[in-house]
């Protein structure tokens, strides 16, 4: 997704302390999707743009844990993700600790 397209659809996840698995936050279509983008960007968190993984979390319900299929999809995400992060901020050496 590029500035000059809207998203469709956008999911938000979670994966923090104490989390036995990434978390769907938030989800939207349209508008509400512009919304969750528009928010993650303000806050300085990375937007990757994966249809397919998006249409496969869509059907969780907020504060859902991912299920087990999808972990490997969303450990790719994950990865990206703080590599995007380290690349930002080279002094961090690994991601945060997971619980």
């Amino acid at each position: 997704m590029n500035d000059k397209s809207k998203p469709e659809l956008a999911i938000a996840l979670r994966y923090g302390e104490g989390d036995r698995a990434p978390v769907v936050t938030a989800k939207g279509q349209f508008a509400v999707a512009e919304q969750i983008v528009k928010r993650a960007r303000e806050v300085g968190i990375p937007i990757h743009e994966s249809p397919e993984l998006a249409q496969l979390l869509t059907p969780l319900a907020l504060e859902t844990p991912i299920p087990a299929q999808l972990y490997r999809l969303v450990a790719e995400v994950l990865a990206w993700v703080y590599m995007v992060q380290r690349k930002d901020n080279p002094t961090r050496l690994a991601p945060p600790p997971h619980g």
